[in-house]
């Protein structure tokens, strides 16, 4: 607290008013507060894999799976991309929902489209 009246008695020297300065140190102390704490994330983002024999896999993460778990990452669902599951887990828990995850039927989701979703879960996570 010494610094912060330091600068205030530096303010009340000047033509500034005491609220003013007030409102400076409070206003950066805010932003210094506000501050993200994924700092390791670049600033542009995640990657998302393009390969073409990705593309199909792409397609249905984002017709049945993005809206809970955008990019693969935490949203009404819980995060995809820091579970190292097998194959054979996926698919199952695709197909058989658990929680408040809806169960995809074959459908909904056909085996070809499944091994192409998982493909791309698999080269999402890798991607991170």
């Amino acid at each position: 607290m010494e610094g912060n009246g330091r600068a205030l008695a530096r303010c009340e020297g000047k033509t500034m008013t005491r609220y003013f300065c007030i409102s400076i140190i409070a206003a950066s102390l805010l932003l210094i507060g506000c501050q993200n704490a994924r700092r390791g994330e670049p600033l542009t983002g995640h990657t998302i894999p393009q390969a073409a024999n990705l593309e199909q896999g792409r397609k249905t993460f984002f017709q049945n799976c993005h809206q809970c778990h955008p990019n693969g990452d935490a949203g009404l669902g819980p995060a995809l991309n820091n579970k190292p599951a097998p194959r054979f887990l996926i698919k199952t828990q695709v197909r058989a929902g658990l929680g408040t995850m809806p169960s995809f039927s074959r459908d909904k989701i056909s085996p070809e489209e499944l091994d192409q979703l998982v493909d791309y879960l698999k080269a999402l996570r890798h991607s991170r």
